[in-house]
């Protein structure tokens, strides 16, 4: 190394700083041979834009790699198009039903959804709610009605719509929408009561945090404080939403009480569980103990024999929370219905 270098100490070396911009809307307006207001049109009232127009913009858009910068969009306008939904848990394909109907009702008129997953945590939907509301999501949909103190502070504050789902209170937030718990366990229990069974014992799911459970044994209780019924607590189980689980508390509940002439389990994965178990250990279905659950999930239809159960309109739901936000959104003044009870449906099938 010679003396000048030895002078100049350590080679610093400067890297070309990388845009992070990226593509502009005027760059997808030049390549789709619009204008930049159309392109604008595109991402925020597509419904406002021909077809033909509309695809022409979206492959522009592909072609330059265009990504629309929704953070910098709501700091000059309060709109994000973006709307956040919180469920408890994604591998249920009951939640899915109602998100899917979310999307394709909100999705044509230029929305999107992010979903946060809370595992039926109060702590952790509190998380999610302040990190949603700091994206200046423009409606928040939250499933149940049980939240913690400070997220029901956050939710009260909020300009943005606020609805809770899959559940009735008459104290919501802003608005709920969705089927009473209580009474669709209390109908479903009244009638293996009135089809002759006497010795109905209960399985739910863990009542902590999930306010949907909890309404659901209650109605379980009610109907039998109705009929003049009274068991010990050991009839009543409370295992996880697992086929398995639904399996062992059965056996359990018969192996303890082989009195029992009929199960009504609050959730379908455990009915099918019980069924399982029960043709496992060669218990005749309904002749041995009678299984009803609550969902009408599509392996209940499959099940043999098929599964009496509770059909809630789980895709319905997310199709009038689309179209109640909508509504919202586009026009703030308009008179809201605060609750929106959709009700359910008791469907008999061979297994009672």
């Amino acid at each position: 190394m010679d003396e000048a270098a030895k002078m100049k100490g350590p080679v610093r070396i400067r890297m070309a700083r990388r845009s992070v911009s990226g593509p502009k809307m005027i760059d997808v307006a030049k390549v789709a041979g619009v204008s930049a207001i159309t392109v604008s049109r595109v991402l925020k009232t597509p419904e406002k834009v021909s077809p033909k127009t509309r695809e022409k913009v979206k492959r522009a858009m592909a072609d330059v790699g265009y990504i629309r910068n929704l953070v910098a969009g709501s700091l000059a306008s309060a709109c994000s198009q973006v709307i956040g939904i919180v469920v408890p848990a994604i591998t249920n394909s009951l939640f899915a039903d109602t998100v899917e109907g979310l999307i394709n009702v909100i999705r044509p008129h230029g929305y999107q959804i992010i979903i946060g997953l809370t595992r039926y945590d109060v702590e952790e939907e509190e998380d999610i709610v302040r990190a949603f509301l700091g994206q200046r999501v423009e409606a928040m949909v939250l499933t149940g009605t049980t939240h913690s103190e400070a997220t029901r502070k956050m939710l009260s504050r909020t300009s943005a719509p606020v609805i809770e789902m899959w559940a009735m209170t008459d104290d919501p937030i802003d608005t709920v929408i969705g089927f009473s718990n209580f009474e669709a366990a209390r109908q479903m229990t009244l009638y293996l009561i009135g089809s002759g069974y006497r010795r109905i014992a209960y399985l739910g799911g863990l009542t902590n945090n999930n306010d949907r459970t909890s309404q659901r044994l209650a109605g379980y209780e009610m109907a039998l404080s109705e009929a003049g019924l009274t068991f010990p607590d050991s009839y009543k189980r409370s295992p996880v939403f697992d086929f398995r689980e639904g399996g062992r508390a059965i056996r359990r509940l018969l192996e303890a009480h082989p009195e029992i002439d009929a199960v009504f389990a609050a959730s379908d994965v455990l009915a099918v569980g019980a069924i399982q178990e029960c043709t496992r250990q060669g218990w005749v279905v309904p002749d041995r103990v009678a299984v009803a659950g609550l969902d009408d999930s599509i392996i209940a239809l499959e099940m043999v024999p098929p599964l009496t159960t509770v059909r809630i309109p789980r895709y319905q739901i997310g199709e009038v929370i689309g179209n109640e936000l909508l509504h919202r959104l586009c026009d703030p003044s308009r008179e809201v219905n605060h609750i929106i009870d959709l009700g359910f449906k008791i469907i008999p099938r061979a297994s009672t």
